[in-house]
């Protein structure tokens, strides 16, 4: 009895559950928190840099209390009230309050109220035919932005006249990597440690790797220097082994903009199945692998950008790099690019620009960057894999024609019933009103 009185009265809640979650003030409350949010995040990307903006703001069902304030301190300047802003070290800080709803937050509640007024007011009939369609659009487009975070991830291809490429790089992270040569065979044998793993004492083990990774330091951003024996005295090589015997590796703040990239260093000691073999020095943009050997056999190992492996082979044939007279504003970036899949055959020259992207392998290449200095010519492509890339499209060609569709119901109406009005009848569908007997 006592559980048939509490599913009674959740039944009995429900359609009161229902009409306030389809309450228009929710919506309209919804909607300005959706606009103060991006507001905020806009003004944060300038001390917290895009990635961790829409990690903290978008990407989050609420925005933490650091990241408010680095905005609200931003947004001071507009009213002459100038707020020093936070250190870099403090957007890493814990704990992390919530003090306003993030992007899912914003936009699972504005989808549940859109499904709720659907349930509790819209009845279903031709004249609402347009409503239906634009609402089913604007849900299509958030769920579209769901799968959009979920399932894409960005990278980058660089190369330079003549190189071929089968891969391209993550932005922001990182990979350890152990390789050695399969004998009587081409390929090679790779193990790769993503750097999330590499944190200060852990130890990672791995087969088939001979030993194990044992890590010392790592830092998320540093330089390696060459060792001045009269000056560095007091500070000893950065490691035993390798190219760190010569060199310190100085830690550096996490930097926030677009315009430079955060690289991690780390001294990790290999410990084999006789004890250690000694330290060395990793750090991410070193000019090529160290070799470490063990049992007979030598493997090679360097920190790099985690890979993504296609199918397919890009190779930069040329480049065009056009800035408009007496500035350096670029007029047109092109690269002339070679596509060989061995998969399908495949083999032809395409040209990507901006506003032009490649379209291929599910994968969408843009042209992000170029150069053309001391290095020679170089291209970087920015590459997006987005399953549902078209949803933005769909989504908002279902809004505009369910608006134009209502719209042409309403005009149709309202042309039926000024017609019905000048010659006296009742249009279909429309009630008579009853005549009243005006005085004379």
């Amino acid at each position: 009895m006592h559980d048939a009185r509490e599913a009674s009265r959740v039944v009995e809640m429900l359609p009161r559950f229902v009409k306030a979650l389809s309450s228009l003030r929710l919506t309209v409350v919804v909607l300005a928190c959706g606009i103060v949010l991006v507001f905020l995040g806009t003004l944060a990307q300038e001390p917290m840099g895009l990635y961790l903006v829409q990690e903290r703001f978008f990407k989050s069902f609420f925005v933490d209390q650091i990241a408010f304030s680095a905005a609200i301190r931003k947004a001071s300047h507009l009213v002459f009230i100038n707020l020093d802003p936070l250190p870099p070290e403090a957007y890493e800080a814990h704990p992390r309050i919530p003090v306003f709803p993030g992007g899912y937050l914003i936009g699972a509640v504005l989808l549940a109220n859109l499904l709720a007024a659907h349930i509790s007011r819209l009845r279903l009939s031709w004249n609402k035919t347009g409503i239906l369609l634009t609402h089913a659009g604007i849900v299509l487009m958030i769920l579209g932005q769901v799968f959009t975070d979920l399932m894409s991830n960005e990278s980058m291809l660089s190369f330079s006249e003549g190189e071929t490429r089968a891969y391209s790089e993550h932005v922001d992270r990182f990979e350890l990597v152990f390789a050695r040569d399969v004998p009587g065979s081409e390929r090679e044998l790779v193990v790769a440690l993503p750097a999330a793993l590499l944190a200060n004492g852990s130890e990672v083990r791995r087969d088939p790797l001979p030993f194990t990774v044992r890590v010392q330091r790592m830092h998320p951003n540093a330089k390696p220097r060459q060792r001045a024996p009269m000056v560095d005295t007091n500070r000893e090589p950065a490691a035993t082994q390798g190219v760190g015997r010569k060199a310190i590796l100085d830690p550096l703040p996490l930097v926030r903009d677009m315009d430079h990239r955060n690289v991690p260093g780390a001294v990790v000691e290999l410990v084999g199945p006789k004890g250690s073999m000694g330290t060395w020095m990793v750090w991410g943009q070193l000019s090529g692998p160290q070799e470490v050997e063990v049992g007979g056999e030598t493997w090679r190992m360097e920190l790099r950008p985690e890979r993504l492996y296609n199918p397919f082979t890009l190779t930069l044939l040329k480049i065009n790099h056009e800035v408009y007279r007496g500035t350096e504003i670029p007029r047109n970036f092109q690269s002339r690019v070679r596509i060989d899949n061995p998969g399908t055959g495949e083999h032809r020259e395409v040209d990507i620009y901006m506003n032009n992207p490649l379209r291929y392998g599910g994968l969408t290449f843009y042209q992000n960057q170029m150069n053309k200095e001391v290095l020679g010519p170089f291209s970087g492509l920015q590459v997006v894999r987005n399953p549902s890339w078209l949803t933005p499209y769909v989504s908002t060609a279902m809004v505009f024609g369910g608006m134009l569709l209502h719209f042409l119901i309403m005009l149709a109406g309202f042309v039926s019933k000024s017609a019905a009005g000048r010659s006296g009848t009742t249009p279909a569908g429309a009630t008579a009103s009853k005549k009243r007997n005006l005085p004379v």
